[in-house]
């Protein structure tokens, strides 16, 4: 760990005490540290590889994790999806990938494997706070799939531009028919995955249970709440306990599966 204290003004973003740069270029990562310095002081730390960094947030639980996006010795790109489908109480912490590429395959695959934000080389103090800022002021919804866990893709921007609506974050949310039928395409999907993927698969149809319980208490749908019910109440009970099963939980999601999505009637 390494910490850099100079004089500078009140800390402008002040959710962010800790930060774990991962990088195996201690040069860089010293200069990035540097400029953290001048947004708040924080404590730092720096790891060089990927097992490194994961035992590194464990140990420390960083508020945001900056990683180069890709070196000889390190795949960032690999450490965000190890981190997001990891038990670490940190999973969820924001990630800003960094790298000297800055073309749109590079921004993409930095979306996709589960980034909060992306920052190109060179970056100036302006750059550097603006993600800071995307980061930590704006909230973004959180996706617990199967084959991809993190931040709502649809949210993702590079904090570039402004103006009215700067982020896609500030549209509203989707209506409920739409969350539904995203929660239920999310459960499909974890059903067909718990063979080859069960910790995640487990994950992913508790988040998204939990998505349609809330869903079902909004509108007042019982049909919604007692087919929900039958598979949540299972994935509650093995939790803890014994190995999720294919064939149990599909039969507890045969009632979910068969609902039709429609709105409760008035009464």
């Amino acid at each position: 760990m390494f910490k850099l204290i100079t004089k500078t003004p009140p800390p402008v973003v002040p959710q962010v005490r800790r930060v774990l740069i991962v990088d195996p270029q201690p040069v860089s990562a010293q200069a990035l540290g540097a400029m953290l310095a001048l947004a708040g002081r924080p404590e730092i730390w720096a790891a060089a590889t990927q097992a490194k960094a994961l035992a590194m947030a464990a140990k420390v639980n960083p508020d945001v994790i900056f990683c180069e996006l890709a070196t000889d010795k390190l795949d960032g790109l690999a450490f965000t999806r190890a981190l997001r489908r990891s038990d670490l109480g940190c999973r969820k912490a924001p990630v800003v990938l960094v790298s000297a590429k800055g073309d749109p395959a590079a921004v993409l695959s930095a979306r996709d494997a589960g980034a909060h934000e992306f920052l190109r080389r060179p970056f100036t103090h302006k750059d550097l706070h603006r993600r800071l800022e995307a980061v930590t002021l704006q909230s973004r919804g959180w996706v617990e799939a199967v084959d991809y866990v993190g931040p709502d893709r649809r949210r993702f921007n590079s904090a570039e531009f402004e103006g009215p609506l700067k982020r896609q974050a500030d549209l509203p949310a989707p209506p409920r028919a739409v969350r539904v039928g995203e929660a239920l395409k999310v459960v499909r999907a974890a059903l067909a995955a718990i063979d080859r993927d069960p910790a995640q698969a487990m994950r992913a149809l508790l988040a998204q249970t939990a998505e349609l319980e809330a869903a079902a208490a909004e509108a007042s749908d019982q049909r919604l709440a007692t087919a929900n019910s039958s598979l949540h109440s299972y994935l509650e009970a093995v939790r803890t306990g014994a190995a999720l099963n294919a064939a149990e939980a599909r039969a507890r999601a045969e009632g979910l599966l068969n609902y039709a999505g429609r709105e409760p009637r008035a009464a």
